[in-house]
């Protein structure tokens, strides 16, 4: 019996299934089973007793109460959703920069790559504790006290007022001023995205570089013509990345959790977490349709 050889198209989606196949069995056997009891638990009120818990169906109430009656709860979603619109690209853009920058021949290389990737390390375990703790929390609020509060400092600044006269919109200016305000919360999350950057400059042929030097292209023209486009799978991984990074470590998740954990109200933490996971997906969606559209593919 002749065996059919397999095309390479074949081949490449098997390789798929079989790369996603771990993932696909973890989710089935060890998140299927929270993942509906959480959908349950957001229909019903939930009550803990010494002996168990009993669920009484309520139907939308959960939902209702987070998304009408909660006094927080909307606000911080809404603040979590401006925080990605405002600091996703800020962090795509300074990774990609910075990325290509320890991408090349210097002195110091591997020293410059493990200080850039240092606040990932930082932002696990005790030190993220203590960072999202009062101590933290109370020199944040001490600093701004003391400057008058950030807004403030940054309009006064002569940055702001340099940028205005140069005919700049006010908006714009807004955005980059307050990117500099950013800037710690920026290369705080900005680790892994320069990591994957560095990836996928070193996987770049050398050759691509070579001949584009040799019709006389410039550095700029090379950047445009030959590292973006290869890199731009990246992109779209970065900014998926980046955008479920930021919901893991906003405020709205932790008002999920205090809401199941301190108010003992596990109905409504879970409507809240499938209203957070909603949103979370249509942001996905949008970003990755616009961008993929754009996504370079070598063959």
């Amino acid at each position: 019996m002749k065996i059919k050889k397999l095309s390479l198209e074949q081949k490449n989606r098997y390789y798929g299934l079989y790369f996603i196949l771990p993932w696909f069995l973890g989710f089935l056997f060890l998140f299927m089973v929270p993942l509906i009891s959480s959908f349950r638990y957001s229909l019903s009120n939930l009550q803990v007793s010494n002996e168990g818990f009993s669920l009484e169906y309520i139907g939308l109430a959960n939902f209702r109460e987070a998304l009408f009656s909660h006094e927080s709860y909307v606000r911080m979603l809404t603040e979590s959703v401006l925080n990605i619109v405002v600091n996703t690209p800020l962090i795509i853009i300074f990774s990609l920069f910075f990325a290509v920058i320890l991408n090349q021949k210097f002195h110091g290389r591997v020293l410059a790559r493990a200080i850039f990737f240092l606040p990932v390390i930082l932002a696990s375990g005790i030190i993220a504790s203590i960072e999202n703790g009062d101590l933290m929390q109370s020199v944040v609020r001490n600093a701004n006290d003391m400057t008058g509060g950030g807004l403030s400092v940054m309009k006064n600044l002569d940055l702001t007022i340099m940028l205005l006269e140069s005919g700049m919109s006010p908006i714009l200016v807004e955005y980059l001023t307050g990117a500099v305000s950013r800037i710690y919360e920026i290369v705080s999350q900005s680790g892994v995205q320069i990591l994957i950057f560095l990836a996928g400059l070193q996987s770049i042929s050398p050759s691509l570089y070579e001949a584009a030097k040799i019709e006389g292209s410039t550095g700029y023209e090379a950047f445009w013509k030959i590292t973006f486009p290869m890199l731009s799978p990246l992109i779209l991984t970065n900014l998926v990345y980046t955008i479920v990074d930021s919901f893991i470590r906003d405020q709205t998740s932790r008002l999920v959790v205090d809401t199941a954990f301190k108010s003992f109200n596990f109905g409504l933490s879970a409507a809240m977490s499938w209203i957070y996971f909603a949103v979370i997906a249509l942001i996905l969606w949008v970003t990755t349709a616009m961008v993929s559209r754009k996504v370079f593919y070598q063959n």
